[in-house]
């Protein structure tokens, strides 16, 4: 009997792996030449994270966020944020309905699985705050009533970092409640050659006609198991030492919050799982530190790598055994 549920379990762990590989093949398709990019999208997306990618405009933000949703069953909404975006514009109001004398309350973009919060240094502060609950608690409260978020409602951010004009900087609240951010770049000569190739004769949106990989019962499930993955006490102990780093460094304006070494750990379960263990080693918080920690040190962004390389090299590597059994 054990021996047949062991079977079982391993069938099951190779049919997941094998939708995340579809998954990532059918992004990378979407968004070509940057593989690294997309396993850092999936990462976030399985460790129930919210992502911000900080880039030039025309480089397939809005596209890779339509497929994503398509791919996993969800809905999708964008919102373009400007300064006379309204805190109701985003989570929804209340309208008098004459014929039967009640309010009814009309759902905003965040009602969606993937939304997608274009430019979001545009919206003053107030509409940016606006997001705060629905990011951290996948709810939203309009007139003392509170409204339950899609349980997988994950937002994808953007921001400029060339034109700063206007815009209203997100504080180191908000941003703590983003697990990465990513910088998307452009694609090199071949690639782009194959973008340029593959709208010839392409009547409609490429990434709004995939076939979802997963449905929403399905990545819960997969999230609930990655959030079950192994984390040993020393890696554990090593994820705290690096946060008091974070700390203590003079260049650092706001150190890693006991929230951030949650959302870390969490990022490496999810690293862990893409690399077919279900279990931590240091690498997967090394390998995940720069997009996870340049959200929330408070640092110039052409400052980060040098940074949190320094910070990574002032903490001595621990002493690891891997489990016996994977």
């Amino acid at each position: 009997m054990t021996t047949l549920l062991e079977n079982k379990t391993k069938m099951d762990l190779q049919q997941e792996y094998s939708r995340i590989e579809q998954l990532r093949d059918c992004l990378n398709e979407v968004l070509k030449g940057k593989a690294d990019v997309i396993d850092n999208v999936v990462i976030c997306l399985l460790s129930r994270g919210h992502l911000l990618l900080e880039d030039h405009p025309g480089l397939g933000k809005t596209m890779l966020a339509k497929a994503l949703a398509t791919l996993i069953g969800g809905r999708f909404a964008r919102v373009q944020c400007t300064p006379d975006l309204l805190p109701s514009d985003i989570t929804g109001f209340n309208i008098f309905n004459q014929k039967t004398h009640e309010f009814e309350f009309r759902e905003g973009p965040v009602f969606s699985d993937i939304m997608l919060a274009d430019e979001i240094n545009r919206a003053t502060p107030r509409t940016q705050s606006a997001l705060l609950e629905a990011m951290a608690e996948r709810q939203v409260t309009v007139d003392a009533v509170r409204y339950q978020l899609s349980k997988d409602y994950f937002v994808i951010a953007t921001q400029n970092p060339i034109d700063q004009h206007g815009t209203y900087p997100l504080p180191e609240a908000q941003l703590d409640r983003f697990s990465m951010k990513l910088s998307i770049g452009y694609p090199d000569e071949l690639d782009e050659i194959r973008i340029l190739a593959a709208a010839i004769d392409q009547e409609s949106d490429a990434a709004t006609e995939m076939e979802p990989v997963f449905n929403e019962k399905e990545l819960l499930e997969m999230q609930q198991k990655i959030a079950a993955i192994s984390v040993a006490e020393s890696v554990q102990r090593y994820l705290v030492q690096i946060g008091n780093a974070t700390r203590k460094h003079p260049h650092v304006t706001l150190g890693l919050s006991p929230r951030g070494l949650l959302t870390w750990q969490r990022v490496a379960q999810a690293h862990a799982f893409l690399n077919q263990r279900n279990y931590v080693i240091p690498d997967d918080l090394l390998e995940t530190a720069l997009p996870v920690l340049s959200v929330r040190l408070g640092v110039d962004q052409s400052e980060n790598r040098t940074l949190i390389e320094e910070i990574l090299n002032s903490v001595k590597l621990p002493e690891y055994a891997l489990p016996s059994s994977n």
